[in-house]
């Protein structure tokens, strides 16, 4: 399987605690390049995030997100030392009964030291429900990296056997197109009124044949296209192997052109350089 560098995924996890999204997206790059933008109570989770980053992915450049809300009752739950509460109500009990004092407030006695404690949300869970999320998220980015990737695939196969009709047609075209020209010697022999040296026709014939021979150029072509399908058959990070294929293929097409002395074949070979920037366009993205 081939990969995009392009991709996108989101996930939202709640909680006690309260809610957070995760959000990864990512861009063609020459090499792996990841940015974070993280609330400052998780930067420490940065050096993991881009260790696994650096293992799953090959190339592209990728912005990490991480939006966090936490629940305010969550962050500062109360926990209340019952016994506690009960000794200090029995004992000012037992003061109002020794005088003339006013009734206990509830609130004076949830002030006394040690009936109540504020606790702190507990972050070590937090961060491992986070990393879980990540995970997660990150699955789902990869996913979406590998399906980009397979239409992309599929386009650039196309453009290979359309490559390949061009070349046949070239091939089946080369014979017509060689006697057309034989046909054009002989009348300009004839046209200047001169004798038909057999000798003289045979040197314009071969030289005519190594200008017009095509069959090295349309053999190469089809090689690289085997190879560069071989390539994508093997999956994983091609984008580079794949973007020398593409100057394999502008070599052979540019010679081609370059020996065309017809209309058709000048056709193809342009069509070819069409095809071959199509796919180039693709493979910029691939990672």
């Amino acid at each position: 399987m081939i990969y995009s560098m392009t991709g996108f995924a989101r996930r939202e996890i709640k909680a006690e605690w309260g809610n957070a999204v995760w959000e990864i997206r990512s861009v063609n790059q020459r090499y792996l390049e990841t940015f974070f933008r993280l609330p400052e109570q998780f930067r420490s989770l940065e050096p993991i995030l881009r260790e696994r980053f650096r293992k799953g992915l090959q190339r592209g450049k990728v912005e990490c997100a991480l939006r966090f809300n936490m629940n305010d009752a969550a962050s500062n739950s109360i926990n209340v030392n019952e016994e506690l509460a009960k000794k200090v109500i029995e004992a000012t009990a037992w003061v109002q009964k020794q005088g003339d004092v006013a009734m206990t407030n509830p609130i004076e006695v949830l002030r006394w030291p040690g009936v109540i404690a504020a606790q702190e949300a507990d972050m070590d869970t937090i961060q491992a429900d986070m990393l879980k999320c990540f995970d997660e998220t990150f699955k789902d980015f990869v996913a979406s990296r590998a399906s980009e990737g397979e239409n992309m695939k599929a386009l650039i196969v196309q453009r290979l056997e359309a490559i390949q009709a061009e070349s046949e047609k070239v091939a089946a075209h080369m014979p017509t197109v060689i006697e057309w020209q034989k046909d054009r010697i002989r009348a300009k022999f004839t046209e200047a009124k001169m004798e038909l040296d057999a000798t003289r026709v045979e040197q314009e014939m071969v030289l005519l044949a190594q200008k017009m021979d095509v069959a090295e150029e349309l053999d190469r072509l089809n090689s690289h296209v085997n190879e560069t399908l071989s390539i994508m058959k093997k999956g994983g990070a091609v984008g580079r192997r794949l973007d020398f294929m593409m100057q394999e293929f502008n070599r052979e097409a540019n010679t081609l052109g370059s020996k065309s002395i017809n209309t058709e074949v000048t056709q193809s070979a342009v069509e070819l350089k069409v095809l071959i920037e199509q796919m180039r366009e693709q493979i910029q993205n691939i990672e």
